[in-house]
């Protein structure tokens, strides 16, 4: 899938100290040792934060609360300072930071600047993008930024096709984008950002998964890379999910209904290693809680240490260990499903 991961490792692993190694190795091993225990334990702080820059988006996508203006929490933009803030607690250990929750990150007029901030402070730094903004200017601001990775989604190669998902979408000037950023790649000489079309596949799209490899390729991008779609009526079926099970979340069982393939064992990496955090400072335990239910602590308030050890959040890592299943964000997970 026109995939160059050595260039990408270089620079993942141009991020890495022996700091950065060494609270890794904490955070791997607290996470087996509760695991073996059931007793929750973090010795080490996140490996990789998702900081959200906005909640803002100009597509109306049906299956994201971002584009169904659906949000029960407050919408907003992430300032300045709590951002310099948090980086400067965290940029020691932490080594992958994703600019990406909810919204479109395009839309926060801040946005290379935070990203160019912690790319200085030595993190590895990705984002997530539908495309829309990436005229010539912004463009070259991305490519100067620093940023590591660079998602485009994609869902489609013809306009009416695309647009089914993408609810307000220009596919023209997404693939515009798409070639703004890799003349300005080759223009400065910069091996950043990696270049990523990702296809979220649904019942409308799946036939188009052939020629979208070829279709980037021809582009130019450094990879391809298919994505299983969320949906959240499923239960009795939906007209997104592909007909193709091995493209879908779901099977469908024998008495007709939908289930999630993830078995969901009682643990799980993520809320070990990782943490969300959204525009107004709540931190919460990962990217399926879009409506920050379970909010583990308020940078506003807290530091963010104290709300990585606190009590909430050794409860919360408890009843994954205890009973998944029963944990509501975790009922629609895919977590270590690959295609």
């Amino acid at each position: 899938m026109l995939y160059f991961p050595l260039q990408d490792s270089i620079e993942l692993l141009r991020r890495l100290t022996f700091r950065k190694v060494w609270n890794g190795i904490k955070v791997f091993s607290s996470y087996h040792y509760s695991r073996l225990s059931g007793n929750a334990t973090q010795w080490g702080l996140p490996i990789a934060v998702s900081l959200e820059p906005t909640t803002s988006c100009n597509l109306r996508c049906p299956e994201c609360p971002s584009g169904l203006r659906s949000f029960t929490r407050d919408r907003g933009m992430l300032q300045e300072d709590l951002f310099r803030r948090t980086i400067e607690t965290l940029h020691k250990e932490l080594w992958y930071l994703t600019f990406y929750f909810q919204g479109e990150p395009y839309l926060h007029p801040k946005f290379l600047e935070m990203v160019n901030f912690a790319s200085q402070k030595g993190i590895y730094t990705a984002t997530s993008t539908n495309g829309h903004y990436l005229n010539d200017e912004k463009a070259k601001m991305t490519v100067l930024s620093g940023l590591s990775r660079l998602i485009i989604s994609l869902d489609g190669i013809k306009q009416e096709t695309y647009e089914l998902y993408r609810k307000g979408g220009n596919l023209e000037k997404v693939i515009e984008g798409i070639q703004n950023i890799i003349r300005w790649k080759r223009e400065l000489k910069s091996k950043t950002p990696k270049l990523i079309l990702q296809f979220l596949i649904f019942k409308h799209n799946e036939t188009e998964m052939s020629q979208v490899i070829e279709f980037g390729r021809k582009l130019g991008v450094d990879e391809v890379r298919f994505k299983t779609a969320q949906v959240y009526d499923y239960d009795r079926g939906n007209t997104l999910i592909p007909q193709n099970e091995k493209f879908s979340r779901y099977h469908k069982q024998d008495d007709g209904r939908y289930a999630v393939k993830n078995p969901l064992p009682n643990h799980c990496w993520k809320l070990w290693h990782s943490c969300v955090i959204t525009w107004d400072g709540k931190v919460v335990p990962c990217c399926f809680d879009k409506d920050a239910k379970h909010r583990l602590g308020n940078l506003q308030t807290e530091s963010f240490k104290q709300v990585w050890k606190s009590n909430a959040y050794r409860q919360f890592r408890s009843s994954v260990l205890r009973s998944r299943k029963e944990v509501d964000i975790c009922t629609n997970c895919t977590e270590g499903l690959t295609l």
